[in-house]
């Protein structure tokens, strides 16, 4: 039977390879890391490719199931390093991890998933903890922090958006429909309106009426001034966040999350001794 203590010395060691990089062992293992995740995503970039995937499908996709394999194993120790596995899981590089293995399984069902698999390209961040670049480590954070505490306003605004252009779509089918075509249903009106109050347009549908027509300059104008409030509400969020103290790229050993001040010796997550 495995001692307690023992337990927690095996996870200590884990944790330190796995989630720090200031030891040897630690950085090589990112390093690997990292060249296995530019490998799997240049190798799904070339199976993309019809002649490359027509002569080497079933090599590539061996070498596909390995290296999800190698992932899949790698996660699961990510789970036993941490005390909380679950806050590893439901934090930002838990969730990536997660995804960037996902597809490959979900494949056996949706073969066209199998490129999914491209957001392991994300796990690349990790380059700026390894490489010391604290600073990145620090911005990156502090964005994630920003688009965190911006969420409800965001959503709530982007509620409105979905009003309003319901609201524009039905007074546009009003006015076009019977005279323009194009406006054949209200769901076709509310496409226009949102792609034009977020200024894609598109140019498959466009009103023929002189009212129809004021009515989407007034939306499109109506569009920048919309573009623009969800911009400051992270702006404002990003800007308070730029008066905190610098971090380290020291990972909380008890929820694995990074971004804590330079001298902290609590983690500012979940209260554990750094």
């Amino acid at each position: 039977m495995v001692e307690p203590d023992q337990t927690a010395n095996w996870r200590k060691k884990l944790f330190t390879v796995i989630f720090e990089a200031d030891t040897r062992a630690g950085r090589l293992f990112d390093i690997c890391l990292l060249i296995l995740i530019l490998f799997s995503v240049s190798l799904v970039l070339l199976q993309s490719i019809p002649s490359i995937h027509a002569e080497y499908r079933d090599l590539m996709n061996d070498l596909e199931w390995a290296v999800t394999i190698i992932f899949t194993i790698e996660y699961i120790l990510r789970l036993l390093a941490v005390q909380r596995p679950v806050n590893y899981a439901g934090s930002f590089y838990g969730v990536i991890d997660l995804m960037s293995i996902l597809p490959t399984y979900l494949s056996i069902i949706f073969p066209s998933s199998h490129y999914l698999v491209v957001v392991r390209s994300l796990r690349l961040m990790r380059v700026f903890r390894i490489l010391k670049l604290a600073h990145f480590v620090r911005e990156s954070t502090g964005i994630i922090l920003a688009l965190k505490a911006s969420a409800r306003r965001i959503l709530v605004f982007l509620a409105f958006v979905v009003l309003l252009s319901v609201i524009l779509g039905s007074i546009i089918y009003v006015v076009e429909n019977g005279v323009n075509p194009s406006y054949s249903s209200i769901p076709q009106s509310i496409y226009w309106a949102i792609v034009t109050i977020t200024t894609v347009g598109y140019g498959d549908i466009s009103p023929i009426t002189a009212l129809g027509k004021l009515i989407a300059s007034l939306i499109m104008l109506l569009g920048y001034s919309i573009l623009a409030v969800p911009t400051g509400i992270v702006t404002v969020e990003l800007s308070r966040r730029a008066r905190m103290e610098d971090s380290n790229s020291q990972a909380c050993p008890n929820c694995s999350r990074y971004g804590h001040d330079a001298d902290a010796k609590f983690c500012k997550y979940c209260g554990h001794s750094l």
